[in-house]
C-alpha cells in the first residue's frame, strides 16, 4: 500500500513538468507562440498592428535551461499573461532549417540566421524596436538581448522594462535595466514585508 501511495505522489508532482507541450521540433511551446512565416517585416507589422512589442525566442532541443525557462518562469500565471498581453512571440530553432527572413531582406535558415546575429546560447531572447530602419538586421535592431536562463523576477523585470520603452529613457533617468531590476527587488521585498505585517 505504501509503495502504491509513494507512485502516486511521484505521478502527481511530475504533472506539472509532463503538462509542458513540446514540438515536432522538440522545442517546447507555449499558447502565446505565434506559428509564422518567419518574414521579420511581416511580423512586426503584425506586432504593431497589434499594439505588442516582436520578441525573438532562440531555443533549441534538449536544452535544459529552455526547459527550465518553461517550467518555472513561462508557466507562472503573471509572467505568462504579462507576455501574452504584450508580445508577438517567435520561436527560432537554434540549430534549425526553416528559412527566415531578416529585416534587411536576406533569408537564411534559422541556425545561419542565429550564426549572423552572433546568437551563441539558448534559451536567447531578442527584444525588437517597434520601427526598424530598411538595411538594419535584426541584432542591430534589438532594443535588449536576453541570453540565459533567469529567475521569474528578473524575467518579468526584463519584458516590463521593455514594454515600458525605460531603454529610451535610461539617460534621462539613469535607471537602466540594472538600476530598474534593483529597484523591483527592493519595492517586492517592501511589499512582502507589508503583507507579513498584516498577518502579526
Amino acid at each position: 500500500m505504501k509503495t502504491w501511495i509513494g507512485v502516486a505522489l511521484a505521478v502527481a508532482m511530475a504533472l506539472p513538468v509532463m503538462a509542458q507541450e513540446v514540438g515536432d521540433d522538440g522545442l517546447h511551446k507555449q499558447p502565446w507562440m505565434r506559428d509564422t512565416f518567419k518574414d521579420l517585416r511581416e511580423d512586426l507589422g503584425e506586432a504593431n498592428a497589434e499594439g505588442k512589442r516582436l520578441v525573438l525566442f532562440f531555443e533549441q532541443r534538449g536544452c535544459i535551461y529552455c526547459r527550465k525557462m518553461h517550467e518555472e518562469v513561462f508557466s507562472d500565471p503573471e509572467v505568462s499573461e504579462y507576455i501574452d498581453e504584450n508580445y508577438f512571440v517567435v520561436q527560432l530553432n537554434l540549430h534549425g532549417d526553416i528559412e527566415v527572413v531578416d529585416f534587411d531582406g536576406e533569408a537564411l535558415s534559422e541556425k545561419d540566421m542565429a550564426r549572423k546575429w552572433r546568437v551563441l546560447f539558448t534559451p536567447s531572447i531578442v527584444f525588437l524596436s517597434e520601427e526598424v530602419a530598411e538595411g538594419d538586421s535584426a541584432i542591430e535592431a534589438s532594443v535588449a538581448v536576453m541570453p540565459g536562463a533567469f529567475s521569474k523576477g528578473t524575467s518579468l523585470d526584463m519584458f516590463t522594462w521593455v514594454a515600458e520603452k525605460r531603454y529610451e529613457i535610461e539617460d534621462e533617468t539613469g535607471e537602466d535595466f540594472q538600476r530598474y531590476h534593483a529597484r523591483r527587488i527592493q519595492e517586492r521585498n517592501a511589499n512582502r514585508a507589508d503583507s507579513d505585517k498584516k498577518f502579526d
